[in-house]
């Protein structure tokens, strides 16, 4: 096996002039990205569009973004990512639909060996990560490699995620860990005790 096999096996591997060639494809595109003007949503949408291994029209990301190759980051609908937000994609990442990354997440499917000794041949490794529906990862949260998360989950801002995450939850802190099960009674307030008024409610009602 070749180390471009090896790498998508999620078998240790070098990082060699193939799979250098990759991620120089994606470096070309997040340079026209990252330079673009921050009003031009069509020039980011389209960029976004060509980097993505699967994404529709209902996608976006606020540059800065980086990503390793791009192609292995697969999104469903109505996919926001926020600004300065980084996905290692050595491996696969799948993210559900009307999913949110708030600023500085980083999702990290790349690792290297523990032991020093191993670490410092240039082995290493990356496992796949995975995320359902309805997510929202709060601002500056990591995502270590091989975790799963659930659909329905709230990540507090600054969270370490090492393990998977059920559905359905709030979850934060380092390394996460569940707080609490989101209820019917989250539908009645936005942030703590405010609750929604007759125009939020009002959009809520016309959404179901």
């Amino acid at each position: 096996m070749n180390n471009v096999e090896r790498r998508d096996a999620e078998m240790l591997y070098m990082f060699d002039r193939d799979t250098a060639a990759q991620m120089k494809q994606a470096r070309l595109l997040l340079n026209t990205l990252n330079k673009a003007d921050y009003t031009d949503y069509d020039t980011i949408r389209q960029t976004v569009a060509q980097l993505l291994g699967g994404s529709d029209e209902t996608t976006m990301i606020n540059p800065p973004f980086y990503c390793d190759y791009g192609k292995n980051i697969f999104v469903g609908k109505n996919f926001f990512a926020n600004f300065n937000c980084t996905i290692l994609d050595v491996a696969k990442v799948t993210i559900g639909n009307n999913c949110f990354l708030a600023p500085g997440v980083g999702i990290y499917t790349a690792g290297h060996p523990i032991h020093p000794e191993v670490r410092n041949t240039g082995l290493e490794y990356d496992i796949g990560i995975t995320i359902g529906d309805d997510v929202w990862i709060g601002a500056q949260s990591v995502i270590c490699p091989g975790v799963h998360i659930g659909s329905g989950v709230v990540i507090g801002a600054g969270s370490v995620v090492t393990h998977d995450i059920p559905d359905m939850v709030v979850a934060a802190g380092n390394p996460c860990r569940v707080i609490r099960p989101i209820t019917e009674q989250d539908k009645q307030f936005y942030f703590k005790d405010r609750p929604l008024d007759e125009y939020a409610k009002g959009i809520l009602e016309n959404a179901q």
